[in-house]
């Protein structure tokens, strides 16, 4: 199990503090703060100015060719220009689009009052008129680590152990969205590069403890990594489509015991007395959207925690990408058919991501049928290649879907702590890549002669 393999890897992170304690010749702190704590005091009015540091350390990084600037809204760069370079890239998804990112700020779900600071990397060729965006990085200042799907908590406990800040902190990556995509957005490879160079010179200059790139694709995590970058591996699930008839075709692929779960679930979902509809976002209607926030608040509100999106955050996706948009809204079959759960998903001709969901009322394997079955479902009738069900799930192997290796890149400005965490990644990977064959040793599909 995961929890056997990646332990020892885990419980050797409390070796960080004793590290990082004999290297400053501090002692160590026993009331150390926890996470909720490192949070709140994140909080308080913070004494670095973010935009005003990075663009300082931006002076001269302009010739005649080009010129780098650091912009606090998409708006600066415009929709055209922002997507027509998204456009270029191999690795782009409808979360990397102006109208995604730019509802995420407009609405305050990511922005300095959450702790996510828009400071986007930029460079323009300047002998273009007007000037030509060539390069990207979707880039934060972080005053806590809420939202990002690749924990460090036990970095900044470590650091505050020490004496030390860790937030504000670097980060790329797409608010509440546990995605690979391009991270570093270019015209071609010479501008990728002068990215990456920008990049190196900008976490050098800055008033923050370290730098983070989360999800970028393996190539881009291979060319972070050769700019002095530490790489971390995780696991995702994904289903993948090799061109099923119908949802019994995919069912006869899987072994005899999950294939029967699967059907006794869906039956007792349909023996509740529940619907499910399939509303594509260009047919959803402002109630239906004002339902499914209903029900996402209601996930968070049962794990006492509150909501990462609001309501204007969806209404906004909901008016400028509703070609990406599915929602699955369960019902009850009466004569009202009242509303009981929903979930979101995005997607594109070749992938459909699984995002959120969440009910009113309890009905057994309603979750399932909501967040998976019926997404499946979509992929099998619009063709679509690959299903990605969002971060973690090992439940998930047991209705098709596979692991798949996910990157992050991480540097770090403090010496004796950069030194430390290098351990621990060499540690922890190995416990991935443990994980991951003890996965695939229980692939859920029926072997050929069976």
């Amino acid at each position: 199990m995961l929890v056997v393999i990646i332990l020892p890897a885990l419980c050797w992170m409390g070796k960080l503090d004793e590290q990082l304690s004999h290297a400053n010749g501090l002692p160590l702190d026993a009331g150390g703060r926890t996470p909720a704590a490192v949070l709140n005091s994140a909080f308080s009015p913070p004494t670095f100015h973010p935009h005003s540091q990075l663009a300082k350390s931006l002076i001269n990084k302009t010739t005649t060719k080009t010129s780098t600037r650091i912009v606090s809204s998409l708006s600066e760069v415009g929709q055209a220009a922002w997507d027509g370079l998204l456009a270029l890239q191999a690795e782009a998804n409808p979360f990397l689009s102006f109208a995604f990112l730019h509802a995420l700020h407009e609405s305050g779900s990511a922005s300095e009052k959450s702790g996510w600071q828009p400071q986007y990397l930029t460079l323009w060729e300047e002998s273009c008129n007007p000037p030509q965006l060539i390069a990207a990085l979707p880039l934060y200042v972080k005053f806590h680590s809420y939202g990002e799907y690749v924990f460090d908590w036990a970095w900044a406990d470590a650091y505050q152990r020490n004496g030390l800040e860790y937030y504000p902190k670097l980060l790329s990556a797409i608010p509440f969205t546990p995605v690979t995509g391009g991270r570093l957005l270019a015209r071609d490879e010479q501008a990728r590069a002068a990215l990456i160079e920008v990049l190196r010179s900008l976490r050098k200059d800055t008033q923050t403890s370290s730098t983070h790139i989360l999800y970028p694709p393996a190539a881009q995590a291979a060319a972070l990594q050769q700019a002095g970058f530490m790489l971390r591996s995780g696991v995702q699930f994904h289903w993948l489509n090799p061109g099923y008839r119908d949802f019994t075709a995919f069912l006869d692929t899987l072994e005899r015991k999950k294939r029967k779960n699967i059907l006794a679930e869906r039956r007792k979902v349909a023996d509740a007395g529940v619907r499910l509809r399939q509303v594509r976002g260009t047919d959803a209607t402002e109630a239906d959207w004002i339902f499914f926030h209903r029900c996402y608040a209601q996930t968070y509100a049962e794990h006492h925690s509150t909501p990462y999106l609001n309501l204007d955050f969806f209404l906004r996706i909901a008016a400028s990408m509703p070609q990406n948009i599915l929602l699955i809204v369960a019902e009850r079959k009466d004569d009202r058919r009242r509303p009981i759960a929903s979930s979101l998903l995005i997607h594109t001709d070749q992938t459909l991501y699984g995002r959120y969901w969440g009910a009113l009322e309890f009905v057994p394997c309603l979750h399932f049928e909501t967040a998976y079955y019926q997404p499946l479902e979509f992929c099998i009738e619009q063709k679509i290649a690959c299903f990605e069900g969002g971060a973690q799930g090992e439940h998930k192997m047991a209705r098709g879907f596979l692991p798949q290796k996910t990157w992050s890149a991480h540097w770090l400005a403090h010496p004796a702590f950069a030194d430390a965490v290098a351990n621990f990644l060499e540690r922890e990977a190995d416990g991935i890549d443990s994980y991951m064959d003890e996965l695939n040793d229980r692939n859920p599909f029926r072997s050929a002669s069976s």
